[in-house]
């Protein structure tokens, strides 16, 4: 059996680092918000390119603090209009709507799975403030053509990057630098995986750090004094230090996954199979390799009978769900389409060339 993911194994590389750090926080006895975060924080906005890293406690914070900050900075008011994808996590919508605001849904492209940037200016309205574009599975937005309507609309742009740790644009920019503020996730199954719940948020806009690094410790500027009403969604020390150590391997990581992807796509041909679409650059970090089939039941039969283990993100799109009924009347074919046929096979850096090749066998064996 394939496991369609396996985090132990990916973790493994890490034990004695990992080890070693835990042995070092614990004798240190400080575990909030300690050294280990400031150097992490640090050194994931250099990687990423930008000014400011504010870690948080997971990727759902990051996105909602991001908008409460604006909020604090008069640029963002309960009931303004966010531009998101139809096709996405439900996590983004989430933090729309929980900071007040109000998420306007477009619809996808098929090719790519994100914004439909075609969509995206014709549902822009006098009450749009901001467009959240989410680079899925871990390919980047079109964002040279979203940052353009922005500027066009005086809209803000707040990247969900929960998905895409290291994707770069042409020009060499990551993922994190591209809009006015990026939210990241470090969920275990991230490329850039804790060992838990984590997140962060980059900017290169000062204020917008100094809030925010408010917001997520109790709206505190020192200890005891409160300039705002804040949450608590602090990066956990002991997450901060093993992120530390796995930060350094992100980039050969990615770059093992892009490898694996330009396999699968050679060498899997199969007509009931369609394929991501890959141009082959480095605007996709493959966090997961995602397929469509017509008959969905029928191919994941196939794949558990075959050993390959598999998931479906996501089975029932946004406005599908229950929690969000405002929207149930509206329709979305391209996204209801990609949640009725999606796939998502086996990717990790740490397949083997066996592993890889029996993927594609019974991939063209179907």
């Amino acid at each position: 059996m394939i496991p369609f993911l396996d985090l132990h194994k990916i973790n493994k590389r890490f034990e004695t680092v990992f080890q070693n750090s835990f042995k070092g926080f614990l004798d240190s006895g400080y575990y909030i918000l300690g050294e280990n975060v400031t150097a992490f924080e640090k050194d994931y906005a250099k990687f990423c390119g930008t000014k400011y890293c504010i870690g948080v406690g997971n990727g759902l914070d990051a996105l909602r603090l991001i908008i409460e900050g604006y909020k604090s900075l008069g640029l963002l008011s309960a009931g303004d209009e966010v531009l998101v994808a139809s096709n996405t996590y439900i996590a983004t919508i989430l933090a729309i709507k929980q900071a007040g605001l109000t998420p306007v849904l477009v619809e996808a492209n098929i090719d790519t799975y994100n914004f439909s940037y075609q969509h995206l200016e014709s549902a822009i309205t006098s009450k749009s403030k901001a467009i959240m574009p989410v680079h899925l599975y871990g390919q980047l937005s079109p964002m040279d053509e979203i940052l353009k309507i922005a500027d066009k609309h005086h809209l803000l742009v707040i990247e969900d990057a929960a998905q895409a740790h290291g994707a770069k644009d042409a020009n060499g920019n990551k993922a994190g630098c591209l809009g006015d503020a990026a939210g990241f996730s470090f969920y275990p199954t991230k490329n850039l995986g804790a060992l838990g719940d984590a997140g962060a948020i980059t900017t290169n806009n000062k204020e917008l750090a100094s809030i925010i690094k408010k917001l997520r410790n109790y709206g505190t500027s020192s200890k005891y004094v409160n300039d705002e009403l804040g949450f608590n969604s602090r990066l956990d020390e002991i997450q901060a230090t093993f992120l530390r150590k796995k930060l350094p391997l992100l980039n050969e990581d990615n770059s093992k996954r892009r490898a694996i992807a330009k396999k699968y796509l050679s060498k899997i041909k199969n007509k009931k199979i369609t394929l991501p679409k890959y141009d082959g650059s480095e605007n996709h970090v493959f966090h997961l390799y995602v397929v469509r089939v017509e008959n969905r039941e029928d191919f994941s039969a196939f794949l558990e009978k075959n050993g390959i283990g598999f998931l479906i993100h996501y089975p029932i799109p946004p406005h599908h769900q229950k929690a969000l009924l405002e929207f149930q009347e509206m329709k979305f074919p391209i996204t209801e389409k990609i949640h009725k046929n999606v796939v998502s096979v086996p990717m990790s850096p740490m397949l083997t060339d066996d592993e890889v090749f029996k993927v594609i066998s019974v991939l063209n064996a179907y």
